[in-house]
């Protein structure tokens, strides 16, 4: 494993045994991620984001859960393969995750500070008031007064209890935070909010991250590199620049083609046609072509393979030629170029999201 590497997935693929039958929930998953680095992942729900990091963490509910196959490497050791007491000591203190409901992830009658102070004894030999103490010092850190120790999660607002999760995963300072959709159901002003102390935690602790969320604003607020995911599978991975400048795959392309822009003369949006198929149903071949404007019989024989379009820009389609255009014979789209303006500045890169590179990227397909 390369010394640079933190993270790095091969061929992961996990299903869930069901009265229904067999959920295809990751097929064959593989992606790496450097030390220090931000990584979002993103997808229509169902795409497989959350069980990809439940996979990462050991956590995947056994029954009805099963891990078929694949690596997971961390600093050099398969987490797949670890013992349950060894597994335990990684949670936490080396890779912790923010869970997507605060409410579901705190003990309702057990206060905040206890339970940060609990996380802590698990993985570092304190005693109880250096314990309690780092509590305070997180709490503080995430922009709670630490007055609030021994306050209930019930006595927090939303955002606040967002917090308190957020300060239980960085206790043990982590190597990498693994944060599921951390803004959901979060007003506009708490979700910059908490997506600035991430980023701020982050560059403090030197930690990694990977942020699962369908908001491709959030993606360009945090992350330095994106992986789009699609019925289990990658289908699009690469830099922000590539990923948002240099849009390859159609499901890519649709998805920031549903995005509204407040600079643009549109007057409608172009969705996505239909709905993310039945997992356990996966259609043959590509798992996109029912939804795919460029659709042809050969996608419907074969799972394309990630094809280097340009350097670490991988794409999964089948018109995608190496050069990282489309093929002459693959079904054109006609868009709106009309837009012109930028979707968004990163802060903590250089990359400007420019929407007409975006529109040539629709215009020339």
């Amino acid at each position: 494993m390369n010394e640079n590497k933190l993270l790095e997935i091969k061929n992961l693929t996990i299903q869930y045994k069901t009265d229904n039958g067999l959920v295809h929930a990751v097929n064959d998953l593989s992606l790496s991620l450097k030390k220090g680095e931000s990584l979002g992942l993103v997808g229509e729900t169902g795409a497989g984001k959350t069980t990809t990091a439940l996979g990462i963490m050991n956590l995947v509910p056994d029954p009805p859960g099963i891990i078929i196959g694949g690596e997971i490497q961390f600093e050099g050791s398969d987490l797949l393969k670890l013992s349950k007491q060894n597994m335990r000591k990684v949670r936490g203190e080396k890779i912790s995750m923010v869970f997507q409901d605060p409410m579901t992830s705190l003990n309702p009658v057990m206060t905040v500070g206890k339970q940060i102070a609990e996380s802590v004894r698990i993985h570092e030999t304190l005693s109880r008031k250096e314990a309690e103490q780092r509590a305070v010092d997180v709490l503080e850190m995430v922009g709670i007064p630490g007055e609030r120790f021994n306050e209930y999660p019930h006595q927090f607002s939303g955002g606040m209890r967002q917090r308190v999760v957020i300060a239980i995963a960085l206790a043990c300072r982590p190597d990498l935070l693994i944060a599921d959709e951390p803004t959901t159901a979060l007003d506009v002003t708490i979700q910059a909010q908490v997506l600035d102390l991430i980023a701020n935690l982050k560059k403090e602790q030197q930690s990694s991250l990977i942020m699962i969320t369908h908001d491709l604003g959030v993606v360009a607020e945090v992350c330095e590199k994106v992986a789009i995911m699609y019925a289990g599978r990658l289908i699009e991975y690469g830099t922000l620049d590539d990923i948002y400048n240099h849009t390859r795959h159609p499901y890519s392309i649709g998805l920031f083609s549903s995005i509204p822009s407040i600079d643009g003369d549109e007057e409608r949006l172009r969705p996505i046609p239909g709905l993310m198929p039945d997992p356990i149903n996966l259609p043959k071949g590509c798992s996109f072509w029912p939804r795919c404007n460029r659709a042809t019989e050969n996608c419907k024989r074969a799972v394309p393979a990630l094809i280097e379009s340009d350097p670490d820009h991988w794409v999964r389609c089948i018109h995608i030629d190496k050069a990282g255009f489309f093929e002459k014979n693959a079904v054109s789209k006609k868009t709106d170029t009309s837009r012109n303006e930028s979707i968004t500045h990163t802060k903590d890169t250089d990359v400007e999201i420019d929407s007409s590179k975006l529109e040539e990227s629709l215009a020339s397909g």
